[in-house]
């Protein structure tokens, strides 16, 4: 080969081909593995860089899995805490069923005394009442001027008035003669026979016609006036008039349609008794009719064919009819059929009130009435049976009573308010009453014209009245607009006003230490006050309708004696030398409540077993980090990033609970409550340790994710180093590929010359 001889053309020509082959190969070599460095001697550099990066990339994978069996480790254990706190909810389930249920004890340990009178609103017992004295507004009597103070004899009826009417003659011998009392009120007018009214007044007398005196009826009625025995009911006879006693009447006109029976007199009689003039008492049908010693004259006293009419002391007048009937009598000089009235009025001198009260008029005094009447005082035997007459007063004999306007005094009125109020009592006896003072009470006086009312000891004092009986007596209050007029007793406290209860600390609870008074200043009243004050030492109170105070162990302590070594609550104190306590009693179980908690310690139990086991079963691949193992994780090819986590125990034991003991457990409010604290712990711990696993879980997983993402850069700088680009080396095959072709053209026209040689010498 020495010998060949290659022209410089071929000799270029042949290099260059050779140097497109080598470069086409490498080219070639690049597609085919997709790298541009395939070994130290493409690119010492990058060939070891790059290897180096995917030497870490491939030991940082290989710690994935640890970190991912890490991951499952603690989701076991997340797995596992859920599970135990469902379990703890059941238990704390069960704890509030038997706080729930009856508790154990059908009665708690207790002392107790009795209190007469005491009740819940108020502890310290009976509470005695004074009689309290209440001023009333000053009463004047009737001296000219209105400042004179009553007395106690200033009278309630006023001075008489009257009014005369104008004169009247009868119809007997032509009318020339006046009436008289006896003058019928219609006769036939005959020289010699009976006179009466003058024919237009007569006319006016007929069966059914009436008028009213004092609101009090007087009516005529035809007909002869029957005897006693047909009386009306409730009416008595006396004359030709029939009376009810209370101030209505019945005018008998006669059996003759000529001659009337019935007289002016018998008229005025009637008015008499309307008025109060006259007072009538009836038995059996017959009338006892009496002039009211008060009255100065009579009204059927005529004088000069004129009637007067005459108020009594007790009452003004008010006469109201049919304006011809009171003509007829003189008392009108109005006519026709419309009502026409006639009035006179009473006055008041020193010695009556300014006042004066009218009939009817009422007070109603701690619930009794009094009635202001319109009359003479009654005597004895004509009072209503069971009733008395004292003074100007009659009353029932239990607080219910009238005072006659007549004669009756402020005194009267006095004795009246002190029998309402049991200030006095009256004993009644034959239509008498006597009266006598209560023990220990004061009789209700006026001083300086002030009424001072005793309200009694029975109750508080309450005066309300009707018509103008409150005014009149100053018992409207300062305004003079009041309604009614009280006034409370003197009220002093009960038993143990001002005694000391104590106990000493009743199972940790705060020592008690309470003085019984009005509620303030610290002091206890009521039983709610009392129950406040022994609540924080497990303690509670009731009393019964009988006073009967008792001092209990609450339900949280059902099970302790009261002044046990082991409880405490020593009773003491200044009211248990005032009172007698009872010892302690032992508290008494309920069978059917401690077999209910007794089934409820066992299921208790069994969801303890259930914890225990269910912490053993929180493990993955060999570790429990609820059974007390370990954790370690290792994040970094060099070992220096670590996560380390230490488990726990968390079985029962671990958790702080263990079993509950039959009669022990349970047994009341109190043991229950130190077993629900305990489950409330190990809930706290539960979710301290959940949390604590939920931050190393998001460590590990933030670590795991960081790995992955940092093999991903590894690796893409791995690549970036070594990988070719392979549409630049697809560009170069194709390229080197033309440049191979016209590299053996451009060899092959080197030749040509040579070849043309060897044609010559063929």
């Amino acid at each position: 080969m020495s010998g060949i001889v290659l022209s410089a053309s071929v000799r270029q020509n042949l290099l260059s081909l050779q140097s497109t082959a080598d470069l086409l190969a490498t080219t070639q070599s690049r597609l085919s593995t997709g790298k541009k460095v395939n070994s130290a001697l493409d690119n010492p550099t990058n060939f070891f860089t790059a290897q180096s990066l995917d030497n870490r990339a491939s030991d940082i994978n290989n710690l994935l899995d640890g970190i991912a069996n890490g991951v499952q480790v603690l989701q076991a254990a997340n797995t596992g805490i859920t599970s135990l706190s469902k379990l703890l909810d059941s238990a704390k389930s069960i704890a509030n069923q038997a706080l729930q249920t009856t508790v154990g004890y059908s009665t708690k340990s207790n002392v107790s005394t009795t209190i007469a009178g005491a009740t819940s609103s108020d502890l310290r017992g009976t509470t005695t009442y004074s009689s309290a004295t209440a001023l009333t507004n000053v009463l004047f009597d009737g001296t000219a001027g209105g400042a004179h103070a009553a007395t106690s004899t200033t009278t309630l009826g006023g001075t008489i008035g009257t009014v005369t009417g104008s004169v009247v003659q009868d119809n007997n011998g032509g009318g020339a003669a006046n009436i008289t009392a006896t003058t019928l009120l219609y006769g036939d007018g005959l020289a010699g026979a009976t006179s009466g009214l003058t024919t237009g007044a007569a006319t006016q007398f007929t069966d059914g016609s009436s008028f009213t005196v004092n609101g009090h009826t007087i009516t005529f009625k035809a007909g002869a006036v029957p005897a006693a025995a047909s009386a009306p009911s409730g009416y008595g006879v006396s004359g030709n008039l029939a009376t009810d006693g209370n101030g209505n009447s019945i005018v008998y006109l006669g059996a003759s349609a000529t001659n009337s029976t019935a007289t002016v007199g018998d008229v005025l009689k009637a008015v008499d008794l309307a008025s109060g003039v006259q007072n009538a008492v009836v038995s059996a049908g017959a009338a006892t009719i009496t002039t009211n010693t008060s009255q100065t004259t009579s009204v059927s006293a005529l004088a000069g064919g004129k009637i007067t009419l005459e108020t009594s002391t007790g009452a003004d007048l008010s006469v109201v009819g049919k304006a011809d009937l009171l003509k007829a009598l003189g008392l009108t000089s109005a006519t026709g059929s419309g009502n026409a009235t006639v009035t006179a009025s009473r006055t008041t001198s020193s010695g009556s009130l300014g006042t004066l009260i009218t009939d009817g008029s009422t007070l109603t005094v701690n619930g009794k009435t009094i009635t202001f009447k319109n009359a003479g005082t009654p005597a004895a035997a004509n009072v209503a049976t069971g009733s008395g007459v004292s003074g100007n007063v009659v009353t029932d004999g239990s607080g219910n009573s009238t005072v006659y306007l007549e004669k009756g005094t402020v005194a009267d009125i006095l004795n009246a308010i002190d029998l309402a109020t049991g200030v006095q009592t009256a004993s009644n006896s034959s239509g008498t009453a006597t009266l006598s003072t209560a023990t220990g009470q004061t009789n209700s006086s006026i001083v300086a014209g002030a009424l001072h009312i005793s309200t009694g000891a029975n109750s508080d004092l309450t005066i309300t009245g009707t018509g103008n009986a409150l005014s009149t007596l100053g018992l409207t209050g300062s305004t003079g607009t009041g309604t009614s007029f009280t006034a409370s007793r003197a009220a002093a406290a009960g038993g143990v006003s001002g005694k000391t209860l104590t106990f000493t600390s009743f199972n940790g609870g705060t020592a008690v230490n309470v003085t019984f008074g009005d509620g303030t200043g610290g002091t206890v009243k009521t039983l709610d006050q009392l129950n406040t004050a022994l609540q924080a030492n497990n303690l509670t109170a009731t009393i019964d309708a009988n006073g009967l105070l008792t001092v209990s162990a609450t339900n949280d302590y059902a099970s302790s004696t009261i002044g046990s070594a082991a409880a405490g609550g020593t009773i003491g104190g200044t009211i248990t030398s005032a009172l007698t306590f009872t010892n302690a009693t032992a508290p008494v179980a309920d069978a059917v409540a401690q077999a209910t908690r007794s089934n409820l310690v066992n299921q208790y139990n069994n969801i303890l077993t259930q914890i225990d086991t269910t912490s053993l079963d929180a493990s993955f691949n060999g570790v429990n980090l609820l059974n007390g193992d370990q954790l370690k994780l290792v994040f970094d090819e060099t070992g220096k990033s670590n996560l380390n986590i230490t488990g726990v125990t968390f079985n029962s034991k671990g958790l702080g609970l263990a079993a509950l003991t039959q009669g022990t457990d349970f047994i009341d409010n109190s043991a229950t409550n130190k077993v629900l604290t305990k489950l409330n712990t190990a809930s706290s711990t539960l979710r301290s340790e959940a949390s604590t696993l939920g931050s190393n879980l998001s460590v590990v997983q933030v670590r795991q994710d960081f790995n992955k993402n940092l093999i991903n850069v590894l690796q893409t700088g791995s690549s970036n180093l070594t990988l070719a680009d392979t549409n630049e080396e697809a560009a170069n095959s194709q390229a080197l590929s033309t440049r191979q072709s016209i590299a053996v053209s451009a060899l092959s026209l080197a030749n040509q010359s040579q070849q043309s040689v060897l044609q010559l010498l063929r």
